[in-house]
């Protein structure tokens, strides 16, 4: 078993992210869920980061997170220009696939909470359909209010009662990190914040192109999609990052480098 204090980092902005590559990540997740072990994944991309840099509450969830993955690219090109060269993004539909596809290998059950019945239920057809030996414990839909004590309660025994060894959580970035934080060491099971992942693969949005993510664009082409709902989310958090990011990099002296190696690290031609 890996002990997360053992686990590479690199701080991009005020947060913690995971120097691992994707195969690492799931085969940490999944040695502690074959141990049942109470954990936090937080799946970290630009607003998540920015709402730890805002809300110091929330950047002491995410830098407590047992594993906190890259998604998107702009992580990925900060971490390899601080020496985590090889880094590889660790997207929330490539952890939602890589633990499926071990856990139906090591009998690990999943349990998926948060969402809409509708989306849930095209998963479950789907995860059906393409993982036929997953054991999915249960899925629970949450109403937007909070629970109460009493149904939080019985949540948390519904959970643990069902022996999963994993939990993925669709409640939106950062109701989704606080929940897994206030369940850690209630909760007999890794949980993973999987946020926008669950319509994705329930096939009510598209995922972008592999070349719109390389060149870390994937934001524009969700935009597009949901314009109402996240244009103002981006302008507010892609030009402060995109500031602290080159102010961090500046401070780390990376612009001293060779055009060649910068070239190398990023994945994308330094003209």
């Amino acid at each position: 078993m890996v002990e997360t204090d053992s686990l590479p980092t690199k701080r991009v902005i005020d947060s913690s992210i995971t120097a691992l590559c994707l195969h690492e990540h799931i085969k940490t997740i999944l040695n502690w869920a074959v141990a049942r072990q109470s954990r936090i994944v937080c799946v970290a991309n630009v607003h998540m980061v920015m709402e730890a840099y805002w809300h110091p509450d929330f950047k002491q969830i995410l830098n407590r997170a047992d594993l906190a993955t890259p998604d998107g690219a702009p992580l990925v090109w900060i971490m390899r220009l601080l020496g985590s060269h090889q880094q590889e993004r660790v997207a929330g539909l490539d952890i939602l696939a890589g633990v499926c596809e071990l856990a139906q290998a090591t009998n690990v059950s999943l349990f998926f909470v948060g969402s809409q019945p509708e989306i849930l239920s095209r998963m479950r057809t789907r995860l059906e359909k393409e993982y036929p030996n997953l054991k999915i414990a249960a899925m629970e839909p949450l109403p937007f209010p909070q629970l109460t004590i009493e149904e939080d309660t019985a949540l948390t025994k519904k959970i643990n009662d069902s022996g999963a060894g994993l939990v993925l959580v669709s409640l939106g970035c950062p109701k989704q990190e606080k929940w897994m934080a206030l369940h850690r060491g209630k909760i007999n099971a890794v949980m993973i914040g999987l946020g926008g992942a669950f319509p994705v693969y329930a096939g009510l949005q598209r995922r972008a192109p592999r070349f719109i993510q390389n060149i870390g664009l994937e934001w524009l082409y969700r935009l597009l999609q949901e314009p109402r709902r996240l244009w103002k989310r981006y302008l507010v958090t892609i030009p402060p990052f995109i500031f602290l990011a080159i102010k961090q990099l500046l401070s780390s002296q990376i612009f001293s480098t060779p055009f060649h190696i910068r070239e190398r690290y990023l994945g994308w031609k330094v003209e």
